[in-house]
């Protein structure tokens, strides 16, 4: 990862980021995206010198001619034209990381644990035109054996597993019935230890199936999937057989759960660029301890990716950051990396747009450029399929209509 042209291209998307007012929804106007290659994420085809108009946060039409009269135009100059990227694993946890992350070229993101419910608050703000995007799904809390001190701030009536942490069946359920109160998209569940702190195994397995199973039967209540952070092969196979939607990393994942994550259609985000990050000098993590364990996790995320690819299991892009002021990881090197392990460029494309969309059962309406899904868009210099390493260098940023980054058209101009 060449770091310095990470921080030249933040640097100058975050000179371009259009900030929302604080007091005021943010205009959502009809635009006309005219001069674009537009990229069909399915199929790969490119339609050329098309004119895409948006009008009230989603695509209107797409073909060729000019704009109807009247209309706010951009002329994007045969940039190349893509919906906006798909971050199923992140953690966002304020407005300046949202804009990173915007700015990167993600419109939409599924939290995978933050505190205090942020992405809740988060998600309403966008969806009421208060904050630019992305548009946010959100998780709440981890479940896991002990619960985040300040989860029981917001659910003081947990109280009482403070101290023994969360043991049984009946605990499971309260925890996961007072995480959906809150009005989460999504549970996620800790399968397995963590891989960013030193002292913990990512191999050891926190819950059993039994237990998984009714964290998913308690979230089916409500209509609400689960994510599992997994790394060792014990917990994730316990989590799949479970029912889970998504396996969040797989590291030591075997065949067997491979090929059961085939058979039941469960996903794969595996956040393969955060490894990377372990084992790195700086970025989110920057410890000797974890710099060891990354180099010896590595060559096996490497290889479960490999080998979910050859069997079909649906692979899903998470850069598994915060996006904030030391973070070196974005969608765009998730879908590089993928390119060098083995996946064609479409394929890894489709990883943070139409294959990510399903996972989040928004496939009807985000992670592609078609007539009547919400305008979530990006422009890039070069076309992806070509070089990958283009959407390292996001020119526009369009997010549920609204220009969120502008950096079409880099010509001084005359004062006047």
């Amino acid at each position: 990862m060449n770091r310095l042209v990470l921080s030249l291209a933040v640097s100058l998307a975050l000179a371009g980021f259009a900030a929302a007012p604080a007091t005021a929804q943010i205009p959502n106007e009809p635009l006309a995206l005219v001069n674009a290659n537009v990229m069909d994420v399915r199929n790969g085809q490119i339609l050329a010198n098309a004119t895409v108009v948006l009008r009230d946060g989603r695509i209107a039409s797409i073909g060729a001619g000019s704009p109807p009269a009247g209309l706010k135009t951009l002329d994007l100059r045969g940039k190349y034209l893509l919906p906006g990227l798909i971050d199923a694993h992140t953690h966002l946890a304020n407005l300046a990381a949202a804009r990173n992350a915007l700015s990167s070229g993600v419109t939409t993101a599924r939290s995978a644990g933050v505190s205090d419910y942020w992405d809740v608050g988060m998600r309403e703000l966008v969806r009421k035109g208060y904050v630019a995007g992305p548009d946010l799904i959100a998780s709440g809390y981890h479940v896991r054996t002990r619960l985040a001190e300040e989860a029981f701030f917001n659910d003081p009536s947990l109280g009482d597993l403070m101290a023994g942490g969360v043991k049984s069946i009946d605990d499971i359920r309260r925890v996961v019935r007072a995480i959906l109160t809150h009005g989460v998209d999504w549970i996620k569940v800790n399968a397995t230890e963590r891989a960013g702190t030193a002292d913990t195994d990512p191999r050891q397995q926190m819950f059993t199936e039994l237990e998984l199973k009714a964290i998913v039967d308690e979230a089916a209540t409500k209509n609400v999937p689960v994510q599992a952070h997994a790394h060792g092969e014990e917990g994730a196979l316990a989590a799949v057989r479970a029912g889970v939607r998504s396996i969040e990393h797989g590291t030591y994942l075997s065949d067997e759960a491979l090929a059961l994550m085939k058979q039941k259609g469960t996903f794969l985000v595996p956040t393969y660029s955060t490894v990377i990050d372990l084992v790195e000098p700086g970025g989110d993590y920057d410890q000797p301890a974890l710099q060891l364990r990354g180099q010896h996790m590595l060559p096996r995320l490497r290889s479960a990716i490999e080998r979910a690819h050859k069997l079909g299991v649906k692979i899903v892009t998470g850069g598994d950051t915060s996006y904030g002021p030391t973070s070196v990881t974005r969608v765009a090197h998730e879908i590089v990396n993928f390119v060098d392990i083995g996946l064609t460029p479409l394929e890894a494309i489709q990883a943070a747009t139409t294959t990510a969309a399903e996972l989040l059962r928004l496939e009807r309406s985000v992670g592609a450029v078609e007539t009547g899904f919400e305008a979530d868009l990006i422009a890039v210099e070069g076309n992806p399929l070509d070089n990958p390493r283009a959407l390292q260098d996001v020119l526009l940023v369009v997010s549920n209509g609204r220009v969120a980054l502008d950096r079409l058209d880099f010509a001084k101009r005359m004062s006047r």
